[in-house]
């Protein structure tokens, strides 16, 4: 048997050729030329294609690629998920690092280099993450652009920590981890949820360090069949749930059950209502809307119990208390980020959800 490799690339793939095969073609040749430099040597590495039990031409694009270059090595799983999928990946890999990427995603040719060499000479981190270049069209993606610029903008572990709870700050895809922090953390939970945001939330809970390089290392293509499009567990209800487990979590560790909560709207009021079934209180909401401030407002939709609607002026004093800026519309987070900030509050005052 050959050395067991440096870093082991995980790819799960599932009916990838409804394009005729293009996109999954460039991803894997995007692998096949690696390089490092002289700073950052290339590894040695495998290349671990999941066919998650394809059906369509799939399975023979694989088997191309995989006499293209002996580094590519497939495992067949009975069609499951990507959670199984790249499960069957972490049992097959024998790398010391495992890096991920989508089928229809693109490496820059020094990614593997620059992320081993990352990990290497920071021997505290867990994952090393890099920036992405979008690869849709920005006009009519505009959404998932401007979430791509927000996860590029969080590059330090404390920048990822404090944001984990709005959203997952890591473009999974662009991730390099240990072998050793899957033994110490777990590996990918299937349920309904998103499987990569359940995992970062497990492992910053559990005490793993990330960083990203600043360098964008992966094209993120935005193709109309991505899951996170199309899978109901990427859906708003599915994320809601899962965001309020692993809050409801972070806030017991820290002896809170209860909370203000920045922004009274309906959609504020609705992503975060799982919370509330996680024993978790909201001592109020907060407001600017003077057609707002004064009012009782259910706790859910069609709950009989009313929570006040009260001023920014009521919040409790800084240090007293924990906030969680909930609010939805483009700005208004951000806003509020200000004027707490203004108002003296300090980071370890409220969280962004």
């Amino acid at each position: 048997m050959r050395d067991a490799p440096s870093i082991s690339v995980l790819v799960p793939v599932w009916n990838g050729v409804a394009d005729g095969g293009g996109r999954l073609r460039a991803a894997f040749e995007s692998l096949f030329a690696q390089c490092g430099t002289a700073q950052a040597p290339l590894p040695s590495l495998e290349i671990i294609a999941v066919d998650d039990g394809s059906d369509d031409g799939t399975p023979a694009v694989l088997d191309e690629l995989a006499r293209a270059d002996g580094r590519l090595r497939i495992v067949r799983v009975p069609h499951g998920g990507i959670a199984r999928a790249l499960n069957a990946g972490l049992d097959a890999a024998r790398g010391e690092f495992i890096a991920r990427m989508d089928a229809d995603d693109v490496a820059h040719p020094q990614r593997l280099a620059r992320q081993a060499a990352h990990l290497r000479q920071q021997p505290e981190l867990d994952v090393s993450a890099s920036r992405v270049r979008f690869g849709g069209d920005a006009r009519t993606a505009y959404g998932f652009a401007h979430y791509v610029d927000w996860q590029n903008s969080l590059c330090s572990h404390e920048e990822m920590a404090r944001n984990r709870f709005r959203d997952t700050p890591v473009c999974h895809p662009s991730a390099m981890f240990r072998r050793s922090a899957v033994a110490r953390f777990g590996g990918y939970a299937d349920g309904d949820f998103a499987e990569d945001w359940e995992l970062w939330l497990r492992w910053f809970h559990a005490g793993a360090r990330m960083e990203k390089l600043l360098e964008e290392l992966l094209v993120w293509n935005d193709p109309p069949g991505r899951l996170t499009r199309t899978d109901a567990r990427y859906a708003d209800a599915a994320n809601d749930a899962l965001r309020a487990r692993w809050l409801a979590r972070h806030l017991r560790r820290q002896g809170l059950e209860r909370v203000w909560v920045l922004g009274a709207g309906r959609v504020a009021r609705r992503r975060l209502a799982p919370l509330w079934d996680e024993g978790i209180e909201p001592a109020a909401f907060i407001d600017i809307d003077p057609h707002k401030i004064g009012r009782q407002v259910p706790l859910r939709a069609g709950d009989a119990r009313r929570v006040p609607v009260l001023s920014r002026q009521a919040l409790p004093p800084p240090g007293t208390g924990l906030l969680l800026n909930a609010l939805t519309a483009h700005g208004a987070a951000e806003e509020a980020a200000a004027w707490l900030k203004g108002a003296g509050y300090a980071p370890e005052d409220w969280l962004l959800v």
